[in-house]
C-alpha cells in the first residue's frame, strides 16, 4: 500500500509538472538569479576560517580556525561598528517599520480618491532616487554652514546644529531620511491588504455604534495583522543588511563612533589592509545575526498565534 501511495504521489507530481510546465519555466530566471548571486557566493565564507591568499586560492590557503574572529573582536573599531549596527537596527525596527503601517492606516481614512492619489504619489517618489542623490539633497538642506535649515536658524538668531557631524544627530537623520525615502513604497503592500478587508465588517461595526478610532482598532488592524506579521519577520530578518548605501553616502570620520556599521567597516578595512579573511569573518558574523533575528521573530510570531513564514 505504501509503495502504491508513493507511486500515486509521483504520478500527481509528474502530471502537475507537465500541466504547469510553462509556469515552471518562468521560475528558471529567478532560480538562476538566486543560485548565482546568493548561493554560489556562500562558498566564499570559507575565507573566514582561512588565511586566504590569492596565490593559493580557496583549496590551498591555510586553515586558521577562529583566528579571524578573535582578531575582529579584539579590534575596538569592529566592536564599535557592531554596536552601532545593532542599535541602528533596533531604531529601524521601532520607528521605520511601523511608519509604513501608519501611513497605510492614514490613507485608508482619506475618502477623497484624488487626495489619496496625490499623497501616494508624493510619498512613493523618493523611493526612486538613489542614496547618492538623497545624500546630496540632505547635505544641501542640513550642512552646517551652507545648509538651508542652518541658514534659517541663523536668520532667526538661533544656534546652528551639526546635523551630519554630530553622532547623536546623525542617527536621527539616518532614521528620518530612511522613513522619508521608503515609507510610501513600503506602505503599498499594506494599502493592498486594506483593500481586501470586507466592507461588511465595517458596516456591522458601525451598526454596533463603533466610531472611527474603534473601527481602526477592532476591524482594520486585525485585518492587517497577518500581513504585518509576515512583513515584520522579513524586515527583522534583513534589518542588519539594510542601510549600507545610506550610511556610506552620508557619514564622515566625525561620526564614525556613532554611525559606522559593519558593512562600512568591511569596506574601510578592504581599502586599508585588503584583509579578505577578516572581512569575510565580519560578514559571516552579520549573516549569523540576521539568521538568528529571523528565527527569533518567526518563533515569537508563532507563539503569539499569528501566521509565520514556516
Amino acid at each position: 500500500m505504501e509503495n502504491q501511495s508513493i507511486r500515486a504521489r509521483w504520478k500527481t507530481v509528474r502530471h502537475d509538472a507537465l500541466y504547469y510546465r510553462y509556469l515552471y519555466l518562468l521560475l528558471i530566471p529567478v532560480i538562476a538569479w538566486y543560485a548565482i548571486f546568493y548561493y554560489v557566493p556562500l562558498f566564499g565564507l570559507t575565507m573566514a576560517f582561512q588565511d586566504y591568499r590569492y596565490s593559493l586560492g580557496f583549496a590551498a590557503s591555510p586553515f586558521v580556525g577562529l583566528k579571524n574572529f578573535r582578531t575582529l573582536f579584539a579590534d575596538p573599531y569592529f566592536v564599535q561598528a557592531f554596536s552601532n549596527t545593532f542599535l541602528i537596527a533596533l531604531l529601524r525596527i521601532v520607528f521605520v517599520f511601523p511608519a509604513s503601517i501608519l501611513l497605510a492606516l492614514l490613507l485608508n481614512e482619506v475618502r477623497s480618491h484624488a487626495v489619496r492619489s496625490i499623497v501616494q504619489t508624493i510619498t512613493y517618489l523618493p523611493h526612486f532616487f538613489s542614496w547618492v542623490s538623497m545624500a546630496g539633497l540632505l547635505r544641501m538642506v542640513l550642512a552646517e554652514d551652507s545648509g538651508l535649515v542652518n541658514m534659517l536658524l541663523q536668520a532667526l538668531g538661533l544656534k546652528q546644529v551639526r546635523f551630519l557631524t554630530d553622532n547623536a544627530w546623525f542617527r536621527v537623520i539616518l532614521i528620518l531620511s530612511d522613513i522619508y525615502k521608503d515609507v510610501g513604497w513600503n506602505s503599498i503592500i499594506y494599502v493592498a491588504a486594506l483593500s481586501g478587508i470586507s466592507p461588511s465588517l465595517y458596516e456591522s461595526a458601525v451598526l454596533d455604534g463603533a466610531n472611527r478610532r474603534q473601527l481602526a482598532w477592532h476591524v482594520t488592524l486585525p485585518g492587517l495583522a497577518p500581513t504585518i506579521t509576515i512583513m515584520a519577520i522579513i524586515y527583522v530578518g534583513g534589518v542588519f543588511n539594510q542601510g549600507f548605501d545610506q550610511v556610506y553616502n552620508l557619514y564622515n570620520p566625525l561620526v564614525y563612533s556613532g554611525g559606522d556599521i559593519i558593512d562600512t567597516y568591511i569596506v574601510r578595512m578592504l581599502k586599508t589592509n585588503f584583509n579578505m579573511s577578516v572581512s569575510a569573518a565580519s560578514s559571516f558574523i552579520k549573516s549569523v545575526i540576521c539568521m538568528l533575528f529571523l528565527l527569533i521573530s518567526n518563533t515569537v510570531v508563532k507563539r503569539l498565534g499569528q501566521e509565520s513564514i514556516y
